[in-house]
Order: C-alpha cells, then structure tokens, then sequence
C-alpha cells in the first residue's frame, strides 16, 4: 500500500490533482466552522442534541453538521442534490428535458445549467426558512437568534445561500481539476468527520464498563463484515451479453464484437434511503413544530427502534429502489439503442422481446439490492436500540462513504494503469459506481 501512495505522488499530473483536492476539501471544512451572523451556536447545538430521527438530522449529516452549528455552509450540498434529483424526475415525465438528456454533450450543459439555478432557488427558499425557524426557536429559556428581525433574515439567506454556491463551486472545480466526483467527496468528508466522535463514544463506553473487551471485538467483526457486505454489492452486477452485426463501410467492417450491459444490483445507490428517510421522519419533524397530543401520539408510535417503525422503513426503501431504478434504466431506451446501432441480445429477438427480457432480468436483480439497502439501513437502530452496542456505521453514510471511495480509487488507478504503474488490486480491476 505505502508502495502504491509513492506511485500517486511519482506522477506530477496525479499528484497536483490529489493536492488540489486534498487543499479545497480543507477549505470546505475551514468554511464549516464560521457561524452565521446573528446566531447563538451553544443554544442550538443544544436544540440538535435533542433532534435525532428527525430530518433535521438527516439535513444535519449531509451537511457535514454545518446546520447543526449554523455555520455559512448550513445549507451544505443538499439544494444542489435536491435540483439534481427534480431534474432528473423531470427527465422522466416532461419531454423538453427527455429531449435536453437525448441531445449529447450539449443536452448535459443545459440540464447541467438548469441544476445551477435550481440550486440557487432552493438555497434562497430554505435559507428563507430556516431563519424564521431559527427566530422562533428558544431552548431553556435562551433564544438562538438574539436580535431578530428583517436584517437577520436578510443576512441570513445572503450568507447561506452564497455558500451554498460556493461549495456547488468547490465540488465541480474538484470533479474538473482535482480526483474523483466533487460534490460526492464534500458530502462524504462531512460523514467521515463524525468518526472520530464515535470511535471516541466507543472508547468511553468501554471505560466505563458499559462495553466489554469481548462485545467490542464482536462489534469490529460485525463492522467488518458490513463494510465488505456494501463493497461487494456495491460492486455486484448481472452483464447481459449484447453483440453487434458486422457491417462494412467502403474497406472498413464495423461491429462484430460483443459488449455487455452491466446491469448493478443497487442501481439505485443511495437514493431511496434518503426518500425513506425523509418520509419516516416526517412525523417526528411535524411533532417539533405542532406540540399537541396527536402529533406527539404518533411520534412515539414511529420512533425508532419500535416494529412498527422498521417494518415500515424497510416497505419504504424496497418500493423507492424499484421506483427510482424504473426511472434512471429504461429497459426500451437500451432496446432501442441497441437494434439503432445493429445489437443484439443473443437468443432474444429485437425490439419488444429485448426490453421485456431486460426489464425482467432487471426486476430480478434489484430485488437482492433492494433488501440489502433495507438491511443496512435498519441494521443501527436494531444494534444500538435492541442489542445495546454502539454501532454508528452503517445506514446512510456508510453506503455514501464507500461508494465515493470506491469511485475515487478508480480514477485513481486508471491513472495508475495508464502510465503503466500496478494498480491497486494485483487481480482484477476497481470498479466504481458509475
């Protein structure tokens, strides 16, 4: 490994990209640790504290807990993904932006465009909210805006909304100039940053004899297992064999070759956890705001750790993975393509035969993904809730961390392979995400 670290910084194109992104993901985090004007941070980190299961918690770890401590960066990523996630739902139901995806390289600078102002007015509307949330908010008596008012508010969406579009600038200046997905690696940074929060929790519960030596190596073994559970899923496809008729073209034959249409068993990635999420948490959020006995009665019916409530959340993330794979892999899209430019799958004849047959291959291989990703999310509050260890990895910001490494591991390595160095596997290849 220390072999390897040595070729990255060898190569001085691979080098300066790594330090490029290495230097403005310490700026991110510099960023994260400037407060917005006008707030007190001790009362509302006191408010977080009290704030688990909700989505303000799940705003909070995509934000790399800036909105936790109302920093310039509370917004975090989340409008840009929010404008991301609309335009590629519009993809799907409105025919100008189907056409802007069809269009090539020029459909993906406007799309790319229209994310940009996207961003820009989600920022204004939740940076709008949040500080008329945080005017009206008091905890024990100590209110978390001291000097409300038009000018708070006003400074309040100016600060959150530019940087938002600051960190949008970070993420595709590191996608362009340094390695790896951009926005992937601030999103992830901010999960990583919580660690060691929790290896030290870890360490005082096992101080205080609250964790043994033996259920602490049961622990390790079970994160073990989990991490390399998330890469070989992550990793896991079906390839369907495609080959193309050989055609000739004046002296040149084209075609003739087999491709293969790898087919992810978690196509969906980490998106239909999030949509669970926002849905289960719904109620817990609307109790914060609406303080009477039938919002409260249903909190404690859908809090965590209750049958109920991971029954449901597992229905949720099953249906959103089935939901948001039919939407981004169109089996006659690629049926399609395939008979546009002469493929075939072998045995299955073109047209109507191929999308029906990728559709059901599809079907059946997401079904695996679905259940794992329902696994995984439910598999904290089962251990920490039911088995009363302190298990922090997993959910949400395990498949994110793992996926973005693994995207940035192959980048690197092809840079690696292409300037004939070994790459970082002496058998195979990485593979990403993408």
């Amino acid at each position: 490994m220390f072999k390897k670290i040595q070729d990255i910084f060898s190569i001085p194109e691979l080098k300066r990209r790594v330090l490029f992104t290495l230097g403005l993901l310490v700026i991110y985090r510099i960023g994260g640790h400037i407060t917005t004007p006008g707030v007190n941070p001790i009362a509302l980190k006191a408010f977080f504290s009290n704030q688990q299961g909700t989505i303000f918690a799940l705003y909070d770890l995509f934000a790399g807990g800036n909105l936790r401590r109302a920093t310039i960066f509370a917004l975090g990523i989340m409008p840009y993904i929010s404008a991301s996630i609309i335009l590629q739902l519009l993809q799907a139901v409105v025919p100008y932006f189907e056409k802007l995806a069809k269009e090539g390289e020029e459909g993906r600078k406007k799309i790319t465009q229209y994310t940009r102002y996207g961003t820009v007015l989600l920022s204004i509307i939740q940076a709008s909210g949040i500080s008329i949330f945080l005017e009206n908010l008091t905890v024990g008596g100590a209110s978390v805006v001291p000097h409300p008012g038009l000018f708070f508010r006003f400074m309040t969406i100016v600060t959150m909304t530019s940087g938002t579009i600051f960190v949008m600038w970070l993420g595709e200046q590191i996608s362009e100039r340094g390695i790896g997905n951009g926005i992937s690696l601030i999103i992830m940074i901010g999960i990583i940053a919580r660690y060691p929060g929790y290896f030290l929790n870890t360490w005082r519960a096992l101080k205080v004899g609250t964790l043994t030596p033996f259920r602490l190596i049961f622990l390790l073994v079970i994160m073990i297992f989990v991490i390399a559970s998330v890469i070989l899923i992550t990793q896991g496809q079906r390839r369907i064999p495609v080959q193309y008729a050989k055609r000739i073209v004046g002296k040149k034959v084209y075609g003739g070759r087999t491709n293969y249409i790898p087919l992810r068993v978690n196509t969906a990635g980490v998106i239909p956890i999030i949509f669970a999420q926002s849905i289960i948490m719904f109620p817990s959020t609307l109790a914060v705001f609406f303080k009477s006995d039938f919002f409260m009665n249903i909190k404690s019916i859908m809090s965590p750790g209750t049958l109920l409530y991971q029954s449901l959340y597992a229905i949720i993330i099953i249906f959103f993975t089935y939901f948001y794979t039919a939407i981004i892999l169109n089996p006659v899209d690629l049926a399609e393509n395939m008979q546009k430019y002469g493929g075939f799958i072998p045995g299955i004849r073109p047209g109507r035969r191929t999308s029906d047959y990728i559709d059901r291959i599809l079907t059946r291989v997401t079904l695996p993904g679905a259940i794992f990703l329902a696994f995984i999310a439910i598999l904290p509050d089962i251990m920490m809730r039911r088995g009363g260890l302190p298990f922090y990895f997993g959910g949400t910001g395990l498949l994110i961390v793992v996926g973005v490494m693994l995207d940035t591991l192959q980048q690197i390595e092809t840079h690696l392979l292409m300037r004939h160095y070994d790459g970082f596997m002496k058998k195979g290849r990485l593979r990403g995400r993408r």
